[in-house]
């Protein structure tokens, strides 16, 4: 249907809805002065949009079976071949679910948005494709990407090919199962409050939330613009940083880029610690949600960096626990403007590509509020209640945002790394079904802490497996100095050990 203003009686009636007493002489006024400007909205529709080229031919794919799905952990199967020469020649890569393939169904783990098919690659795709990879799939991720518990997707519970019977964590956490399940080489997550790093500590692998802006974003399904982080996930270091090469860099759309500077983060591998500066955070650990065996095990991976060579202090970081709560009204308020008032696209003002098939296809979504999860429910309503209080709380967050990463930077102008817990436990059990809203928020909010607040400030963060806990994977968290993840790759290579 074309564009088209209501008579003079109907904006009349928009102006009641918006408290507005429109006299029947003033909605005619503004009716003529609309009418006139008419002609150049329905031109715009009529234009067509710039739309990358599709370089890859490709079938729309499958939707497994669960004899062909083991851990419920892909949401659709395909085979998409790029170049035959690159970087990533004959490795199988899954992509996260909210990651646009042009012609294979997305639905971001949400049931509302069931046959919803993209018409163009995200820009990540198109450069793996181009380094030679083969897009084997898209993986499962938790409703709309908004939940850590692994319990929240249309599709059913992930299970943990590292702990079975436990929770792959999320939103991220199909990438993470396939990834440990030895399905595919290497994955694409998306975090932003730790959806990559998580479901790579609670599997035992190794995932990077990249430096903010590092990666472009574009064809990617976001919750909040300022937390949106999109990067690598595989099972050894030199896998992830060979991924981040190829990745990473401006693509001249997405506007989150801003001063980006890449590395030869595979160059850095095998060059050991000896020499370098790094600061054990204390507020990482001993926690109310920290698990002793896991604190254990990161402590003592520490003192095998001190071993290779490598100075480690223990450092006091007071705003890291500040971090945690300043992350709150960001992502509850950002996610739900996005929601409620931005069609899901969620950044207008901002240089960016904006989906009007998505946005399409996520019209309407309030007919089916009632069948929303915990999560998104509980988001819907702490967003709403922020924001009857005037966007405050997240406007101050905003602004002492800059305070948290100032003094993260004071400790990373002394040392050239800091350490930490990924996430203070291991894999929790999968929740049973008839479990209560609150027992999905704590499971989805509890695992967080040490994460989140590197999503608000920005900063490169790597999980990488340092050992086990009763059997299951832990994961150290090393976090860097803004466009400088090849540092963190540097450290993970010297203490990265396999679960299995």
């Amino acid at each position: 249907m074309s564009f088209f203003f209501p008579d003079p009686d109907g904006l009349r009636q928009v102006g009641a809805d918006l408290g507005m007493d429109l006299t029947p002489a003033e909605a005619s006024s503004y009716h003529e002065f609309l009418s006139a400007v008419t002609p150049a909205l329905r031109m715009i529709e009529q234009l067509p949009e710039p739309a990358p080229e599709i370089k890859y031919a490709r079938t729309p794919g499958y939707r497994p079976d669960a004899a062909d799905n083991p851990y419920n952990a892909w949401y659709y199967k395909t085979s998409i071949k790029g170049a035959p020469q690159g970087k990533l020649a004959g490795k199988r890569v899954a992509v996260k679910d909210n990651v646009f393939v042009a012609g294979v169904p997305l639905t971001n783990g949400a049931s509302i948005l069931e046959g919803f098919v993209p018409d163009t690659d995200a820009t990540i795709v198109t450069r793996m494709l181009d380094a030679g990879a083969e897009i084997a799939g898209k993986s499962v991720a938790e409703y709309l990407c908004f939940s850590t518990s692994s319990s929240t997707a249309s599709t059913g519970p992930v299970e943990n090919p590292r702990a079975p019977g436990h929770t792959t964590g999320g939103s991220s956490n199909g990438s993470a199962a396939l990834v440990a399940a030895h399905e595919v080489d290497m994955a694409i997550g998306a975090d932003q409050a730790g959806s990559i790093r998580m479901p790579s500590s609670f599997c035992g692998i190794v995932g990077l939330k990249a430096t903010y802006g590092l990666v472009p974003y574009t064809g990617v399904l976001g919750l909040e613009y300022c937390l949106d982080h999109v990067g690598p996930m595989a099972d050894s270091v030199e896998e992830c940083a060979r991924l981040l090469e190829v990745i990473a860099g401006d693509d001249g759309i997405d506007g989150r880029q801003k001063g980006v500077r890449t590395q030869a983060y595979t160059e850095v591998l095998g060059q050991g610690v000896r020499g370098m500066r790094i600061g054990l955070v204390k507020e990482g650990f001993g926690r109310p949600e920290s698990e002793a065996g896991v604190d254990e095990a990161v402590r003592k991976a520490a003192k095998l960096l001190q071993t290779q060579g490598a100075v480690v202090d223990e450092i006091s970081i007071p705003w890291h626990n500040i971090g945690s709560a300043l992350w709150l009204p960001i992502c509850l308020e950002g996610t739900y403007h996005n929601m409620v008032h931005a069609h899901g696209m969620g950044f207008y003002g901002v240089n960016g590509a904006y989906s009007l098939s998505f946005m399409r296809a996520i019209a309407g979504w309030e007919a089916h509020i009632n069948e929303l999860p915990p999560t998104i429910k509980g988001g819907l309503l702490t967003g709403e209640i922020f924001a009857r209080h005037g966007g405050r709380l997240y406007a101050k967050a905003r602004n002492l945002v800059q305070r948290l990463r100032a003094e993260y930077n004071a400790w990373l102008n002394q040392y050239d790394v800091l350490l930490m817990p990924t996430t203070p436990m291991t894999a929790t059990r999968l929740l049973p079904e008839d479990a209560s809203p609150k027992d999905v928020l704590i499971a989805s909010w509890g695992p967080v802490n040490n994460t989140c607040p590197f999503d608000i400030s920005g900063h490169p963060a790597i999980s990488v497996c340092c050992g086990t806990s009763e059997n299951k994977p832990v994961g150290l968290m090393l976090i860097g100095r803004h466009f400088n993840d090849a540092t963190l790759f540097r450290v993970a290579d010297a203490v990265h050990k396999k679960p299995d």
